[in-house]
């Protein structure tokens, strides 16, 4: 097909469209409430084209034959309907680095939709919308030229007025996949092609209201605010209503405006805020038309380099949200927005930054409605400018924006952003794009954005990265933002007396597969900095396609690579605090406890005095929640009750008393849970805002044991053994087990009849890699930690009476080492068997410290399957590790084991539970029981750690035909390093020296 040349073109961004105006739906002033949208979404006529050589010139025309074309729906992707390919890409672009060509095999899709024109229609203005197209299009009614647009994530709107004929009129349009704009939507997703927005005509009067912006002004102490309205007309001013409503609906005023202005003010306003999103209304009246538009009271300011919202120094507890989903792709609708929002308010989440574009614009609504923080972000990224060839971040992540054509392109999006969405208050706000680098375009951008709207902050992280000898200018960005800093890098910035800006973790915590595991940390650091406003976890939701599912109902999602793509970036998109069908990961449940509204501290156990700290920033507690309190003994509840009334003032502590009963000795800890007491629209009365656990007394866990009738095994007193070069044989009245002298462990293990163990036991350094070990792992595997030996250089048996009860003591020194390796640990071990069958193992071990941390050290065990549920004294009931455990409590938990496994779309180590005194694992006839003085991790699972590690998808995995059970002495931390700083010292298995001592026990079931 012979087109014009607009889409390499940097002159001809847009042809035939209409200025930016602020998104609206108007309405005929009726009585009725009618709107003026014609919704052109439905069934269209659809052809895909490997290039546009091949697209037929005649689909333009409405006489075309379109019986050849098949049906898609609108709006979607094409690549979700079997055209094209899928294919993930972070940082590299799909095609040559060459600005600003494309390949001439550019895919193409050619779209047609009749619709039909009244004659009422005819005679007035008709305006066609475009809410997204990836990545151009270009557009024809009735067989004419109307225009071509860019930038995937704006609205483009032509006026289509004189083109339209009465009945049945013929939209075509040619989207292409790439454009010169691509070069500037590099965003870390999927790449879909197609009209993935809502698509509509607007009918509006000759005359009408074009745009408006509407602001309000408190004054200093918030007690009074003017709402101004500036009202942009189509060719001349015409009378014009603005009506203020109150946010119960009450009429507050009426007035006409006067050269495009209207002026309200109030005293005592209601303010606007994330917690309390209380909304005006103003409605624009016309003689044929009607605008509402919500209204939020509030104003965003820095003063000594503090973020004030309404006088407060707010936290913004964020996330970083794509338009995404794994059947409909980028196309997302009201109610999957919901979907989204519902679940990040069920877990205390206050914050969106709409990562790297304007989302739909509706959903602001919905922020403004539901109460969100929202950076609104530009749709601008040119990572890719790092990648090439003698590419760095360090020297040419400014490439792309440093070049001339860039500072109309950049301003452009700027543009598109700010305007279509400047009259939501959700907006506190505006960031000029994402991971492009710094360059002139992008001052000259910020610039024009804090001259055209002087009510919001301006952001962009990009700023970090000054390339090319470019003397950069920040004057224009309100705050300092960067991405994964560490805590460590956080306290530098601070100490920097010319660092003076409030700083924004744009993303942090990189949620990816089992993780993250730092966030208590940041936010220690969030809480105690008012300078540190807050930060956004990467990213909400995992990035994956549905492919179907298996035999056995499995759900399949694929991510880079399974669609034979170049380039691709593997399963880096999987990284979200949801699974891609919104399933609750535990990351999100983690989150959630981290960001609770109240945190509890001792602060005299004796007389119940406890410390209630509110982190809210503008309820007081007795308005939104109580305490539901449990005084746990040895893992029973010993005593409970309600604290209500809760008078602690946002931003403030109280020490409030408890009133509860201690017990005279024994582990008791109390919980305390925070209870919703009012219902809000997503969450009721009763739903668990969090949680918090202190230690009221010290002491052992003492487990009850299911009551053992076998009077032979009560009774059991012998003991003995036969030794050779290679193995002891302990023989007892109701047990026999071979232990191996060659590896250190046990061979076999049968007890009351019952084997417990179908492989023999292995010393254990190993564990699946999570997505957060993508770096560390390599050094792991370099040190041979996934390909250890055992090296026994020292073996001895003694017999002894302890009570008149037979012993027998096996000591052992060893190593663990991999081939071509030194060694890895030096371990001195003691196992000591009774003539019952319990076997006390102590370990005493020395980490050979010019080595990388170890992942773990325990011991791996191959039990029956029909061992199948645990009951564990620990941190519970979801999984725990030394840094990711914020969720969960110490207290007696009860799980299937198959149950206890969180399935992540790549396998990797999961759910281990960390902190535990005691565990058993069960089946019909004799349990295994596990119990320490000092705490101890377990896993149970029904997957080998090499399954989980060789394996690139869930549904993928074959089970064991074992129960896997692995003790640890230690598991390290998770952290975020699958893209954040490495794993903090703290969490890290380093230790030069250790002690481990665990009991293994059984009981027999009656």
């Amino acid at each position: 097909m012979n087109l014009p040349n607009y889409y390499e073109d940097p002159k001809n961004l847009h042809v035939g469209t209409m200025p930016n105006r602020a998104y609206y739906v108007p309405y005929y002033n009726s009585s009725e409430k009618i709107s003026r949208v014609q919704l052109l979404n439905g069934t269209w006529k659809f052809k895909y084209y490997n290039n546009r050589f091949e697209v037929e010139e005649e689909f333009i025309n409405p006489s075309f034959d379109s019986r050849s074309f098949d049906d898609i729906p609108v709006p979607s992707c094409w690549q979700n309907h079997g055209y094209d390919k899928h294919q993930y890409t972070n940082v590299n672009f799909p095609f040559p680095y060459d600005i600003p060509y494309v390949p001439e095999q550019n895919p193409c899709g050619a779209y047609i939709r009749k619709f039909h024109i009244s004659k009422e229609q005819i005679e007035q203005k008709n305006y066609l919308n475009f809410e997204g197209v990836d990545s151009c299009f270009y557009v024809w009614i009735n067989g004419k030229f109307v225009g071509f647009s860019q930038v995937s994530h704006s609205t483009s709107e032509f006026d289509i007025s004189d083109l339209l004929v009465e009945g049945e009129n013929t939209l075509a349009v040619l989207v292409m996949k790439w454009c010169l704009g691509s070069y500037y939507e590099d965003q870390d997703k999927f790449r879909m092609s197609g009209i993935f927005r809502d698509v509509y005509i607007l009918t509006r009067s000759n005359e009408h209201i074009r745009d408006f912006f509407i602001k309000t002004n408190l004054n200093e102490d918030c007690s009074k605010t003017d709402i101004t309205v500036d009202i942009e007309y189509l060719n001349q001013e015409i009378p014009t209503k603005c009506s203020l409503y109150s946010p119960t609906g009450e009429l507050l005023e009426s007035k006409s405006a006067s050269e495009g202005y209207v002026e309200f003010n109030l005293n005592n306003p209601e303010l606007w805020s994330a917690e309390k999103p209380t909304l005006y209304t103003m409605v624009l009246e016309t003689d044929d038309e009607r605008i509402t538009q919500k209204v939020g009271v509030r104003k965003t300011e820095i003063k000594d380099s503090i973020i004030y919202f309404n006088n407060v120094a707010i936290k913004l507890k964020g996330v970083n949200r794509h338009d995404s989903d794994p059947v409909t792709g980028y196309t997302i609708s009201r109610e999957q927005a919901l979907k989204d929002l519902s679940l990040m308010k069920e877990h205390n989440i206050n914050a969106i930054r709409t990562s790297h574009y304007p989302n739909a614009p509706w959903f602001l609504e919905l922020c403004d409605e539901y109460g969100f923080y929202v950076i609104g972000e530009a749709d601008v990224e040119c990572h890719g400018a790092v990648a090439t060839f003698n590419g760095s971040p360090s020297e040419t992540f400014g490439d792309i924006v440093m070049r001339d054509i860039s500072d109309e392109i950049i301003l452009d999006r700027q543009q598109r952003n700010v305007i279509r969405d400047k009259n939501h208050p959700s907006i506190i706000m505006w960031s000029l794009g994402n991971e492009a680098g710094w360059g002139r375009s992008f001052e000259e951008a910020g610039r024009w954005v804090k001259s055209y709207d002087n009510t919001r902050l301006t952001h962009y992280e990009g700023s970090v990265h000054i390339t090319g000898g470019h003397e950069a200018d920040l004057s224009m960005l309100d705050v300092y933002s960067n991405m994964y800093t560490s805590v460590e890098g956080i306290n530098k910035y601070f100490e920097n007396e010319k660092d003076i800006k409030p700083f924004v973790l744009c993303e942090f915590c990189h949620a990816m597969g089992n993780g993250p595991g730092d966030l208590e940390d940041y936010f220690e650091k969030i809480y105690s900095e008012d300078r540190l406003v807050g930060a956004f976890v990467w990213e909400w939701c995992d990035h994956a396609i549905y492919v179907g599912v298996t035999a056995d109902g499995k759900k399949k999602y694929a991510y880079g690579g399974d669609f034979g793509e170049f380039p691709h970036d593997g399963n880096f998109c999987v990284d979200g605090l949801v699974f891609p069908d919104r399933t609750v990961g535990t990351g999100l449940i983690e989150y959630k406890n981290v960001i609770r509204p109240v945190r509890a501290s001792a602060v005299n156990i004796e007389k119940g005095e406890i410390l209630i700290d509110n982190k809210l920033d503008f309820t007081n507690l007795k308005d939104y929640l109580y305490i539901s309190y449990q005084v746990m003994h040895n893992g029973e509840v010993y005593d409970e009750g309600e604290i209500r009334d809760l008078d602690v003032a946002p931003k403030s502590s109280k020490v409030i008393k408890i009133p509860y009963k201690l017990p005279e000795s024994g582990l008791t800890y109390l919980n305390l849970r925070y209870i919703q007491n009012v219902d809000l629209p997503f969450t009721k009365v009763g739903h668990e805002l969090g949680i918090d656990q202190i230690q009221l007394q010290e002491g052992l866990y003492i487990p009850k044991v299911y009551k053992n009738d076998d009077k032979e095994a009560s009774k059991a007193v012998s003991l003995e053994y036969i030794e050779t070069d290679t193995n002891i044989k302990i023989i007892g009245d109701n047990f026999k087990y071979l232990f191996n002298k060659i590896t250190g462990t046990f061979d076999s293990m049968v007890i009351n009849q019952s084997n417990i163990l179908e492989k023999p036991m292995e010393f254990n350094i190993w564990r699946a890699p999570t997505d957060n070990d993508r770096n560390i792992k390599h050094e792991w595997r370099r040190a041979g930690y996934d390909r250890h030996t055992v090296r026994v250089y020292e073996t001895s048996t003694k017999q002894k009476n302890e009570e008149g009860a037979k012993k027998l003591v096996i000591k052992q020194r060893l190593a663990i080492a991999a081939i071509q390796r030194e060694r890895i640990l030096d371990l001195d071990i003691a196992w000591v068997i009774d003539s019952k069958g319990a076997v006390d193992v102590s370990i005493h071990g020395l980490r050979n410290t010019n080595m990388p941390f170890l992942p773990r050290f325990g011991l791996r065990l191959f039990m029956p399957k029909s061992y199948s549920k645990v009951d564990y004294f620990g941190y519970g009931p979801y999984n725990s590790y030394l840094d990711k455990r914020r969720a969960s409590y110490k207290g007696l938990f009860s799980s299937k084991i198959e149950d206890l496994h969180e399935d992540h779309i790549k396998p990797q180590e999961n759910s281990s539970r960390c902190g535990c005194l005691f565990l058993r694992v069960e089946n019909k006839d004799t349990n295994l029981i596990v119990t320490s003085h000092k705490d101890f991790s377990f896993n149970a699972s029904e997957y080998t750690q090499e399954e989980l590690g060789e394996k690139r998808h869930n549904y993928e995995l074959v089970k064991s035909p074992h129960t896997v059970v692995c003790l640890d002495y230690k598991m390290s931390g998770i952290g975020s390093n699958s893209c954040g700083p490495a794993l903090l010292p703290k969490y890290q298995f380093n230790e030069a020296e250790f002690d481990f001592n665990i009991r293994l026990d059984f009981e027999k079931l009656v």
